[in-house]
């Protein structure tokens, strides 16, 4: 399989997990997240699973972009999942809300993925309340771009336990998360399951009210000006201003009022 052209001279390591920066890039001390990090947030808290979930680097680019994302508040990240499972759950983040950003006028940042290598669901609920509202889970595919809307929880799940899953992701260079409600439910709204027949099947959260989860392929996000399948880091390159509602996300605030993702 022909591997995907991030637009970036990062290599994606797996043992141990991190990444490897080219000499044309700038990028952070790799961060681990550990399984104890993320027990509260899986169906069972005691489950067996490699120690080390994923890796993040966040904050990496090309070296003659510094400057200018700086300027811009945006912020590239990557992240690495090892492959296997959390007991029953395929690898998966705990999920999370994004905080809100004094530069975007108070806005829950939205974030713009893009798979480089593996499967992934984005798990996403409108609320971390008692009412999750709307529920979606994306399947996507190497090269597939997936957004995720100003103020909603989320989590990333690996959907093929053999192959570590990689992607890159936009987000707001003031990011933060909140986990206290999703927390406080004992994790998202569903939860994903492996079946013994390796197929990937959903569980609802009864912390939750009763919600429908729709499961679909990712949109063509015309609306946002973005292409399909291309590097969203190289889409970056030949237009700086594209992905400026990540983390001015009142620019695209008519489009949020009934995004589907």
């Amino acid at each position: 399989m022909e591997k995907f052209k991030s637009g970036l001279n990062i290599i994606s390591q797996t043992s141990p997990l991190g990444f490897k920066y080219g000499e044309d890039c700038f990028g952070p001390e790799i961060e681990n997240r550990k399984l104890k990090d993320i027990r509260k947030s899986l169906m069972d808290i005691n489950c067996d699973g490699p120690d080390i979930v994923y890796s993040i680097a966040m904050d990496v680019g090309k070296k003659e972009h510094y400057q200018k994302l700086k300027e811009q508040h945006l912020l590239f990240g990557i992240v690495t999942y090892a492959k296997g499972k959390l007991g029953k759950e395929p690898i998966r983040s705990q999920g999370h809300i994004h905080k809100k950003s004094t530069y975007g006028q108070g806005w829950s940042t939205p974030e713009v993925y893009q798979i480089w290598s593996g499967k992934a669901v984005i798990y996403m609920q409108e609320y971390a309340d008692d009412n999750p509202g709307k529920c979606y889970a994306v399947f996507a595919e190497v090269g597939d771009i997936i957004i995720v809307p100003p103020e909603w929880a989320h989590a990333t799940i690996s959907a093929d336990v053999e192959t570590p899953l990689t992607f890159g992701a936009w987000c707001d260079l003031e990011y933060g998360f909140e986990y206290d409600k999703i927390r406080a439910h004992n994790g998202l709204a569903w939860f994903p399951l492996i079946l013994d027949t390796g197929e990937l099947t959903w569980v609802g959260n009864d912390n939750y009210e009763k919600s429908t989860l729709i499961i679909k392929s990712p949109n063509n996000y015309d609306e946002f000006g973005i292409e399909e399948k291309k590097s969203i880091y190289k889409q970056y390159e030949e237009n700086n201003d594209l992905f400026l509602f990540v983390p001015k996300p009142y620019l695209k605030k008519e489009i949020w009022r009934n995004f589907i993702p």
